[in-house]
């Protein structure tokens, strides 16, 4: 029967070991989604990209919105209303028409060239989160194998120090029947 140190002792090696395994594990985890972010911050861009979410940025925004408002009533007011007869696009404004005409024409492809990246974008991520989630759940499933494993083992060893107390609760016993005077007040 193995002694009582001997098996504290093993179990605080045991403890040890699995304190390890935990930390690289934690360290595999790290190791990939810096891996993954590493992928999506390396994308260089081209100069087609940059401009379409610049333009992009820029005509959906507010300021797009309100320049461009402002942009049409100074239009309309100097061609309406010009004194001098200065008006070079007279009512029912056939310039700002083609001007406002082109300018759609223009934006729309180059935002949408922009949210087709924008969704490429996404679609990587989605792929880098199942990823990691699919690592995540096969870890877990790990840890509870190893769980299981160190739960089954701890009882063991519960048992074999349990066992070993009984042993010597057995002998205390054995010599307070053969030596009933040994543990008087006395002694103690």
């Amino acid at each position: 029967m193995p002694d009582l140190k001997d098996l504290l002792e093993a179990e605080a090696l045991h403890i040890q070991q699995l304190d390890q395994l935990v930390r690289e594990s934690v360290a595999e985890e790290q190791t990939l989604s810096n891996r993954l972010a590493d992928l999506e911050r390396d994308e260089t861009l081209t100069m087609g990209q940059r401009v379409a979410d610049k333009v992009a940025d820029f005509g959906g925004s507010w300021t797009f919105i309100i320049s461009f408002g402002f942009f049409v009533v100074i239009w309309i007011g100097i061609n309406a209303f010009a004194l001098a007869g200065t008006n070079f696009d007279p009512y029912p404004f056939i310039l700002l028409n083609l001007i406002l005409s082109c300018l759609a024409a223009l934006q729309a492809p180059v935002i949408m060239m922009s949210q087709n990246r924008q969704e490429d974008k996404d679609r990587q991520r989605a792929r880098s989160d199942f990823m990691i989630n699919l690592k995540a759940e096969l870890e877990i499933r790990g840890l509870h194998r190893k769980i299981d494993l160190l739960i089954a083992e701890e009882m063991r060893t519960l048992f074999q120090i349990q066992q070993a107390q009984v042993d010597i609760l057995l002998q205390i016993r054995q010599k307070l029947e053969t030596d009933p005077n040994g543990w008087t007040s006395s002694s103690r």
